[in-house]
């Protein structure tokens, strides 16, 4: 098979009109391809008089010798995954700990090689999550334990299903054959910047679910680790407790796949008195920023196109002389900020989109890095959390105590003074939010670093530091505070216990995560 690269398109046409471009411009003849399909497309926006798609194709071709000497055609290297052997008859009892992407993923991989994992979820099936998501929005009434950060999916179900990443893993295809295999679109197996939207997301999780259950596996909702026991030094039990019945359950399990997300601060505080190493670790903590999608647009493709793109997205980075760093994260076109509190009394935000990225406002979070030595206690490794908690609780006082959350137009929080009222971009947040100044709620390194980025990227995107841009507070769950520390073979220092996913630190994002849990199933299978 060989790939046709740097095919450019300038009009919105078929994939069979772009294959029929690509023959006529390297004189293929049609008979002669037996096989063919896109392998990448993306918009090539860096000249706004020449905004244009570019395409890859990858075809078989009866002789490809001729067609090689073209610097636009080369020969593709395919991506071999590890082979492992299979011994079935090793006893393995697989829990996994959190239905997130590294968990389904987990999940998923032991059932292909013939063996039935334990799921547990302290929060709900994502579409009865889906409803105490809506209930809170609309009421400010929160569920603690099934929220926009606990439950089926994990915190990436209400985001954007963004399926970029910078790990570069054979495993990355199966994800993405995988999430097609459940329901999603098949665009995500090429476009440059795949994503599957919280609409479809919810399907997806749903199906992957069934058929788990269907080959062997069992799913335990509203039930919580809460305590594992241990022989030799190795993992023997993980005890539960169902909140439904409040009841409490002891499971046998010589594998334990800890896929628990970034925000389980009682799962870290557990598991850190049970005698796992952990270590605080470096994250980013911030805020929302909202511009109308259609300025966003303008600034990204110009005027002159007559191509229907889709919305624009974008990806910033600063990085200040006191050695701070800032950045976009998360940036969801056409979508809203979502209400992501996962503990009484406290405000966190995220952002989200549907599928079609059609909402009138675009929002991203904007980030600074922190470090242990910002926190209180630097060798605690929970210290990230007292961190992130108390920036969390702060928000929740000056939103109004009542889940609105505190909100300021930029030109207002560079001057330092409390917004006084909302101009051309309405905040999207919901139950609503509440005018107030953001610099009274961050440390000062983190306010003057965030308005220094701001600025700086509006020299790279004009429009970003608008006055009337919306920035609401805060944004604290961009990854987890801590890692879990596990050895060469994806061990902790207890033996049959794997530290998977975002929330032990070694993932960023729904791709990762879930590349981390084939991972991770597949080290305690070997």
């Amino acid at each position: 098979m060989i790939r046709i690269s740097n095919i450019k398109i300038y009009k919105d046409i078929t994939d069979e009109d772009v294959l029929q471009t690509a023959i006529k411009k390297y004189k293929i003849p049609k008979a002669s391809i037996t096989q063919w399909h896109i392998s990448k497309k993306s918009i090539d926006a860096r000249k706004k008089e020449d905004v244009h798609y570019s395409y890859c194709i990858d075809i078989c071709v009866k002789s490809e010798e001729k067609l090689l000497k073209n610097k636009d055609i080369s020969l593709i290297k395919k991506l071999e995954q590890p082979q492992i052997q299979i011994n079935l008859s090793k006893s393995i009892k697989p829990v996994i700990v959190g239905a997130g992407p590294s968990g389904l993923f987990a999940a998923l991989t032991f059932i292909k090689y013939g063996y039935k994992p334990i799921v547990i979820e302290q929060g709900e099936k994502v579409e009865e999550r889906k409803k105490s998501v809506d209930n809170f929005i609309s009421t400010g009434i929160l569920n603690t334990n099934s929220n926009v950060q606990f439950g089926e999916g994990g915190s990436g179900t209400f985001s954007d299903g963004k399926l970029t990443s910078g790990i570069n893993s054979p495993y990355c295809k199966t994800v993405l054959d995988e999430f097609v295999k459940f329901g999603a679109p098949k665009q995500i197996l090429y476009l440059t910047k795949p994503h599957i939207g919280t609409d479809n997301l919810i399907n997806i999780i749903r199906n992957m679910r069934n058929y788990i259950i269907k080959n062997g596996g069992t799913f335990l909702f509203n039930t919580k680790f809460i305590d594992l026991e241990t022989t030799n030094n190795s993992v023997s039990k993980v005890i539960v407790h169902h909140l439904d019945t409040n009841s409490t359950e002891k499971i046998d399990a010589n594998v334990l796949i800890l896929a628990i997300g970034h925000s389980s601060r009682d799962t870290f505080k557990r598991v850190y008195e049970k005698g796992l190493l952990l270590e605080p670790k470096n994250f980013s903590v911030g805020v929302r920023i909202e511009h109308l999608q259609s300025e966003i647009n303008k600034a990204q493709y110009g005027t002159l196109t007559k191509l229907k793109l889709p919305a624009a997205d974008y990806k910033l980075a600063y990085h200040a002389p006191s050695g701070r760093s800032c950045y976009t994260f998360c940036m969801c076109p056409g979508g809203t900020v979502m209400p992501s509190s996962s503990e009484e009394n406290t405000i966190v935000t995220n952002g989200m989109s549907y599928f079609a990225r059609n909402g009138k406002n675009a929002n991203s979070a904007v980030l600074v890095n922190v470090t242990p030595e910002d926190f209180s206690d630097a060798k605690n490794p929970l210290s990230g959390v007292d961190f992130q908690k108390d920036l969390e609780e702060k928000a929740f006082i000056f939103g109004g105590s009542d889940y609105f959350a505190p909100a300021q137009r930029f030109e207002d929080f560079d001057k330092n003074i409390k917004s006084t009222f909302v101009g051309t971009v309405e905040p999207s947040y919901k139950p609503g939010v509440t005018l107030t100044n953001l610099n009274d709620i961050m440390p000062s390194f983190v306010s003057e670093t965030l308005k220094d980025g701001i600025k700086f990227f509006d020299n790279r995107l004009h429009g970003f530091a608008n006055p009337d841009s919306i920035l609401t507070g805060m944004e604290t769950r961009s990854s987890s505070p801590v890692r879990i520390l596990r050895d060469e073979n994806l061990v902790s220092n207890i033996r049959g216990i794997y530290p998977c996913g975002e929330g032990a630190g070694y993932a960023g994002g729904i791709m990762s995560a879930a590349v981390d849990g084939i991972k991770c199933a597949i080290a305690a299978i070997k």
